[in-house]
């Protein structure tokens, strides 16, 4: 086994399951290489570094990995996904993974304890080669970037940027970032690429709650960054953390404050956990409310921090549905600003068709086909508005367009054999 449970837990798991015999602790990929080569070979592999087992009835700890200094040394995963058992080849393409660790310890993230603070990258070479790669192979044009924070390296992420616009990748993706990680120029840059949606952890609008986390930032902060996002453009998504003990009336209602003050575009709530390998973890185990076996038959109720979950969530989930933003003006103050951008035709044309103000949305998907032809993304949403109309013909001459530029898109020949 393997992965963050088994890391932080290898004692349980091995003490109590005698189907597992090794854990392998931490990164992974060197460790289990010489372990599958040690037992092809019938050598022994009892001080490989990086892992837990049991010997003579005792768990072992073996010394551990250093990190991998070179992520680019690292196998290019979709170039193996037809190897793979149990994948979804349209699907776990579409994530792509290009650092690991993160500079920040929030007390809730096991993220520093697994990779460690010191944050190492792929280079921007080596994750468009991959994506160009995905979108030739499976046809994919749409990509989620799940690091902890993509923009930690500032540099790197604009050059990152610059090579899917050299490269005319005319993708749309989605990535995770962090309030105090961000700024205009980067912004307008990243959604040129095809940014359409940032992911941030807010996790609260009450600035005892925030330092309780260990977030390192401020409402104010918040503010300042959610504001620059939406005025760029993009798309924001917001992550809040619910039923934190100790958690008043008055620290929802600051949340429910700053909600109302940015205007998330989606949001997820989720009740704080103790997962192990966090602070909170680890604090809750000392004062005796946790324990290591939190996994160990007790069900998912034994991680959340709350016995009465749902009243601060309910009420989170109920204000993010009401405050989205209803302000069609913004698209065209944006193409003001920036000019011409897929990205914002995307954007705009999606917000107007949700809205069946669908003249408005066929002007914004044929401005892309007619800027540039060889964009998938204008030719698929023609499609989709031309079907979603009853205008058959069209819908399926605009997937035909989609197909001769993204020969494997899969969405555009099932809507064709339909």
């Amino acid at each position: 086994m393997g992965g963050g449970h088994a890391t932080f837990c290898h004692d349980d798991i091995l003490a109590n399951n005698p189907a597992v015999d090794i854990v392998v602790l931490g990164e992974g990929e060197q460790t289990l290489l010489e372990l599958a080569e040690h037992l092809a070979n019938g050598t022994d592999w009892r001080d490989i570094d990086g892992l837990a087992f049991r010997l003579n009835g005792t768990v072992t700890v073996t010394a551990p990995r250093k990190p991998l200094a070179d992520l680019d040394r690292l196998p290019q995963p979709a170039r193996y996904l037809d190897r793979s058992i149990g994948i979804d080849l349209q699907l776990q393409p579409e994530f792509i993974v290009t650092a690991r660790g993160c500079p920040s310890a929030c007390h809730f993230c096991s993220s520093p304890a697994f990779w460690g603070r010191k944050v190492r990258f792929r280079s921007p070479g080596e994750i468009v080669d991959e994506i160009l790669y995905i979108r030739r192979k499976y046809g994919l044009i749409y990509f989620s970037i799940r690091d902890d924070t993509f923009t930690a390296d500032r540099k790197r992420a604009v050059e990152f940027c610059s090579l899917l616009i050299a490269h005319h990748a005319d993708i749309l993706w989605n990535c995770q970032s962090r309030v105090n990680a961000i700024d205009e120029e980067l912004l307008i840059m990243m959604k040129r690429a095809g940014c359409e949606c940032i992911q941030l952890g807010v996790e609260s609008g009450s600035p005892r709650i925030l330092e309780l986390l260990g977030k390192s930032i401020s409402p104010e902060q918040i503010e300042r960054s959610c504001k620059l996002i939406k005025e760029i453009g993009i798309n924001l998504s917001i992550y809040l953390i619910s039923d934190i003990p100790g958690e008043t009336t008055e620290d929802i209602q600051q949340t429910i404050d700053l909600i109302r003050h940015i205007h998330p575009d989606d949001g997820y709530v989720s009740p704080l956990a103790y997962y192990p390998g966090t602070r909170l973890h680890s604090d809750a185990v000392s004062v005796g409310i946790s324990s290591m076996d939190i996994f160990a038959g007790t069900g998912k109720n034994a991680l959340y921090a709350s016995n009465h979950r749902g009243y601060s969530s309910k009420k989170l989930l109920a204000e993010l549905s009401a405050n989205h933003q209803n302000d069609p003006a913004r698209f065209e103050r944006q193409k003001a600003r920036q000019g011409f951008c897929y990205t914002t035709n995307v954007l705009a044309g999606e917000w107007y068709r949700q809205r069946r103000r669908y003249k408005s949305a066929e002007k914004e998907f044929l401005e892309i086909t007619e800027r540039h032809p060889q964009n998938p993304w204008g030719w698929f949403l023609l499609g989709e508005l031309y079907a979603e109309t009853g205008k058959l013909g069209k819908a399926g001459d605009c997937y035909r367009s989609v197909l001769k530029i993204v020969p494997h898109h899969l969405p555009s020949q099932s809507a064709l054999a339909a």
